[in-house]
């Protein structure tokens, strides 16, 4: 790593004492940055006090971390990079477990735009995500997510797939095209299960269709999180579907029927189980700040940021292409384009996890760490990649990937495996 333009230049490799008391051996620091406030832990009980915390990575992992002073006796390699924060946040990297493209490209294009796509959102920075398809065929899906299953593994940057459909209801299919719906059958699953290899983090299904419930019993036997979505189901309906091990619900409010007084509806059932998480993307369009920030105070700690981004993320208004179906981008909003030219359904988003966050943070009233926590610890609980008593992701041993952030949330620096990103 080469050092950043104005960071601190390191002390002298051997003009420093020796690791403080419970440091954990290993190599030498490549990175430290100190007087910063590190937004990592339980919101109910953080209390950031000054900005006097530091952390230092080696080796792509975190190996010290400290308040005070202590940074200046961890031992550093002669390269080594020393960041005074000044005050800013220091906050774990990002988590998507919904995102559908970037860069102009989009998870059904294959290897080819792959890299494109995590460029643009670890640009934003989104450490990790998992690749969304669109609802297909049977067929035409089985074949997507198998090209997906050759990147997972070999890409630490790709947690998994997620298949949105098909088992989506008509009524609220949004940006799904309609002659690929279809109802789950054993059949289907098992076909789904096969050619994604081990490598389906999520699968998004309307839980009132025939063959749901079986459906949602088969995934997560087979390690798949169950999101309900799309979907016109009851509370009752929905109740059900969570009883029987569905965890998440997809992107809030949209897809599904609203909350009333007397038909509460998936949302509220989705309050109700304590252990499902919420998705929501908040891009100022899918959902109005009111409404996010009555579903956080609902659910507190289980409100998961998604962007929902599609390939128009990161490029520009214009013309594309969301499965089948193609898609306008005026003012940043994509919408289902219709033979006639006029505009339909919104069809995904051109959020980032960065704006999501910020959102999260100025319209949403979420507290820095809460907005955080939501886009990174939140999302890795709801597909079991981190266990539920984990509160920090910033501490010794664990990859160094965090992002230095200013007052408004904006991201100052990041690094990924203590590697700088480009901005």
């Amino acid at each position: 790593m080469s050092p950043p333009a104005g960071a601190t230049p390191a002390p002298p490799a051997g003009s420093t004492p020796g690791p403080p008391a419970g440091a954990t051996p290993g190599p030498p620091a490549e990175l430290i940055v100190h007087n910063a406030v590190i937004l990592d832990g339980d919101p109910t009980t953080f209390t950031p006090d000054f900005a006097d915390h530091w952390l230092a990575a080696g080796g792509g992992v975190i190996i010290a971390r400290g308040r005070g002073s202590g940074w200046t006796h961890v031992p550093v390699s002669t390269a080594a990079t020393v960041l005074d924060a000044a005050g800013a946040f220091l906050a774990p990297a990002y988590v998507d477990i919904h995102c559908h493209g970037g860069g102009g490209c989009s998870a059904e294009d294959g290897e080819a735009g792959l890299s494109r796509l995590l460029d643009v959102h670890r640009a934003h920075g989104t450490r990790g995500l998992v690749l969304s398809y669109v609802s297909d065929s049977i067929e035409g899906l089985c074949e997507s997510l198998t090209v997906g299953s050759r990147s997972v593994g070999s890409n630490p940057a790709l947690l998994g797939l997620h298949a949105e459909g098909p088992f989506l209801a008509s009524d609220f299919r949004g940006a799904h095209a309609p002659a690929a719906l279809t109802h789950p059958t054993a059949e289907a699953v098992d076909r789904i299960l096969e050619a994604a290899g081990g490598t389906l983090a999520q699968i998004t299904l309307a839980p009132e269709l025939p063959g749901a419930l079986e459906a949602i019993g088969r995934f997560t036997s087979a390690g798949v999180t169950v999101a309900v979505g799309h979907t016109a189901a009851t509370y009752e309906e929905a109740a059900e579907a969570f009883a029987a091990g569905a965890s998440v619900l997809t992107h809030t409010f949209n897809g599904m029927p609203g909350i009333h007084h007397r038909s509460p509806g998936p949302i509220l059932a989705a309050v109700d189980a304590a252990h499902v998480t919420l998705e929501l993307i908040n891009d100022g369009v899918h959902v109005a700040a009111a409404a996010a920030r009555m579903i956080t105070a609902l659910a507190p700690g289980r409100v998961a940021l998604i962007t929902d981004s599609t390939a128009a993320t990161g490029m520009g208004d214009g013309d594309y292409r969301l499965g089948r179906l193609p898609v306008r981008v005026e003012d940043a909003q994509a919408r289902v384009l219709g033979t006639d030219g006029a505009l339909g359904a919104l069809a995904g988003s051109t959020l980032s996890m960065d704006d999501a966050v910020a959102r999260a943070v100025a319209e949403v009233g979420m507290s820095p760490v809460e907005a955080v926590r939501a886009a990174s610890l939140v999302p890795l609980r709801a597909l079991g990649l981190v266990a539920e008593d984990v509160e920090c992701l910033l501490h010794v041993g664990m990859p160094a990937d965090f992002l230095l952030l200013d007052d408004d949330m904006s991201i100052r620096r990041s690094w990924i495996g203590g590697d700088r990103v480009p901005r």
